[in-house]
């Protein structure tokens, strides 16, 4: 038993938290020193990112074939992101409205903090430069600097030559599914030191910021936490049960994903597993590959809710009164610059900040406010994108007729199981089912 357990990536990540935790609260001095070890396990999953998204993206088109198809998948993703997206800073909204964690609060209480690189990148980021920003200037640096857009983008042109040359390109396209096994092979080995990384992001984080910096802005923390609650069971429940499927033994199939990304404080931690775990769920390999990766960028609820509370909540806070309109007009900006949220360090305050810089009505100043709670959040951020991305990825499957039910049934009755600490390889039966 004990054995088992052990063999768990999901029991020795929760173990490794829970570590972290007890580190950071009882000896905060040595809990700091442990950041190396998150940076560390993060870089080492980003090292594999690019090319697996590029990889993965080609082949998803190349199996697909019809490039109307490839259109109709990309426009239905982007019109699911938007409606979803909308509906998570509306939820925001109505909640911050309702429990009003800003009101009352004295400021005297909370430490503040330099906030200069954020307003700096702020004022350089509108919604032109990122849509000039897709399409790099040199396909290599993109690739050098893990832009996940540019990456996309390059992808996306790559499948569609590759698909128009037809017969021509299948020796490349034998390359690139070798290659994509080989990258989905060290993810495996990777993720043999995702406890240690998850011990180390979590010692950090409480170690650095420590638990008594929650309690001034408890009431924004828990007033975040129980909507991001609510859109995961109401709002996703919903969508999944519209499409004929558990939202609860989805959750619990992607379980050691979700505790990854705890640990970490990052999605991207969890994204090469969690594409191939879709994939072993039954979602067919092109959809994974074109859904999941754009995604990451355009599918951010859980950074949209905390962009809406945010800003309402430092309103509050300073004594901004927003009228209905305004708020409107909050919830307009917002679904444009949480696009922009995606690759960037710091992307949440990035964009927190240049809505403020854009609205000219709260002070941008306020945000230092923030700076004590934001990475304890972020955590909630992250999984919440990350279970949004998930769903979405079952829906536009089951909606494309791309969804295998009997790999479904197999893999949450636990006949699909992954080697220890490493993904399934399914690419094989992916490209059947599709092209079938």
């Amino acid at each position: 038993m004990m054995k088992r357990l052990l063999g768990n990536l999901t029991f020795r990540v929760l173990v490794a938290i829970a570590l972290g935790v007890a580190l950071g609260v009882f000896a905060p001095g040595t809990a700091k020193a442990m950041r190396p070890l998150g940076d560390m396990f993060i870089n080492l999953v980003k090292m594999v990112i690019a090319p697996i998204v590029f990889f993965t993206i080609v082949l998803g088109i190349a199996a697909l074939g019809d490039l109307k198809r490839v259109g109709r998948v990309g426009g239905k993703a982007l019109i699911y992101f938007e409606v979803v997206t909308t509906f998570a800073l509306a939820i925001g909204l109505m909640v911050v409205n309702f429990i009003r964690p800003g009101a009352g609060l004295d400021v005297s209480r909370i430490a503040g903090g330099d906030i200069s690189r954020y307003t700096t990148q702020a004022e350089q980021m509108t919604f032109v430069d990122f849509v000039m920003h897709i399409v790099p200037s040199n396909m290599l640096e993109a690739f050098v600097r893990g832009e996940m857009l540019q990456v996309v983008f390059i992808a996306v042109l790559f499948g569609v030559a590759l698909s128009a040359l037809g017969e021509t390109a299948r020796p490349a396209l034998r390359v690139f599914d070798v290659l994509s096994k080989a990258l989905f092979k060290i993810v495996g080995i990777i993720m043999l030191v995702a406890p240690v990384g998850a011990f180390g992001a979590m010692a950090y984080t409480v170690g650095n910021f420590g638990l008594r910096t929650l309690l001034p802005l408890g009431k924004l923390m828990l007033s975040v936490y129980t909507t991001m609650f609510l859109f995961v069971f109401v709002v996703l429940n919903v969508i999944a049960r519209a499409y004929g499927f558990s939202l609860w033994r989805f959750l619990r199939y992607i379980w050691s994903e979700i505790l990854l990304v705890l640990g970490t404080s990052s999605s991207e931690a969890a994204l090469p597993r969690m594409m191939d775990k879709l994939e072993a769920y039954g979602c067919a390999k092109p959809i994974v590959g074109l859904v999941v990766p754009t995604g990451y960028s355009f599918n951010l609820d859980g950074t949209s809710i905390y962009l809406s509370m945010a800003t309402i909540f430092l309103a509050q806070v300073t004594g901004v009164h927003l009228s209905l309109g305004q708020q409107l007009t909050v919830l307009g900006v917002l679904m444009l610059t949480s696009k922009g949220a995606a690759g960037v360090t710091g992307s949440g305050f990035i964009v927190l900040a240049s809505t403020l810089s854009a609205m000219k009505i709260i002070p941008i100043e306020s945000i230092a406010l923030l700076l004590g709670v934001d990475r304890f959040m972020s955590e909630a951020r992250a999984i919440v994108n990350l279970i949004g991305n998930g769903v979405a990825t079952v829906v536009i499957a089951k909606s494309e007729g791309a969804f295998d039910a009997e790999q479904n049934a197999r893999a949450l009755a636990g006949h699909v199981v992954l080697e220890e600490d490493a993904p399934l390889h399914r690419e094989e039966e992916a490209g059947a089912r599709l092209t079938a």
